[in-house]
């Protein structure tokens, strides 16, 4: 599951991996703006996301990490919404892992400033969709799902992961350098 998180509007995508195969299950957008206040906004995003999760019960989410803008009020209210995305997901179980904006670019485009549209058409050309029928913060949120399976694809598929070759050797004695 991806997640770009936002206090007016709220990406949210599952991907399906089957082997080394991904396929798009659900896409969309959550809208916590039509509340008053921060606090409504906030417990929208976490019961929505309780009931996304509940449906489709993924093992783990994705989600982009708060960048620093002009305006350190919205950095704020996006950490919030960030954390709070992040609890709805750790009260079910859901492993977390969080990825800046230009890793998640890089990892689809192979460029770390993309535009939300390039990144939106690679994600059509790869998962074969019509992206003109979703909005944007949909498509970054499967941006965010489909980074994470570029970078811990073993792990989803239930193997290790090794930073080096020495540790690799260490749980693999058969194998020679």
């Amino acid at each position: 599951m991806g997640v770009d998180p936002g206090t007016n509007v709220l990406g949210y995508a599952l991907i399906d991996i089957t082997g080394k195969k991904m396929s798009l299950c659900d896409m969309g957008v959550i809208y916590p703006g039509k509340f008053e206040t921060h606090q409504e906004k906030l417990q929208h995003i976490f019961e929505r996301l309780q009931s996304i999760i509940k449906t489709y019960q993924p093992r783990e989410m994705a989600i982009e990490a708060p960048f620093y803008a002009k305006n350190p009020q919205s950095m704020l209210k996006l950490g919030r919404a960030q954390g709070v995305a992040i609890a709805a997901a750790m009260t079910k179980g859901v492993g977390i892992t969080e990825y800046s904006p230009r890793k998640i670019k890089q990892s689809v485009t192979g460029k770390g400033n993309a535009s939300k549209e390039q990144v939106a058409a690679m994600l059509s050309n790869i998962l074969n969709f019509k992206v003109a029928d979703y909005y944007l913060d949909a498509t970054d949120a499967l941006a965010t799902a489909v980074c994470h399976f570029y970078q811990s694809g073993s792990v989803l598929n239930g193997k290790k992961r090794y930073n080096d070759w020495g540790s690799y050797l260490k749980d693999n004695p058969g194998r020679k350098a």
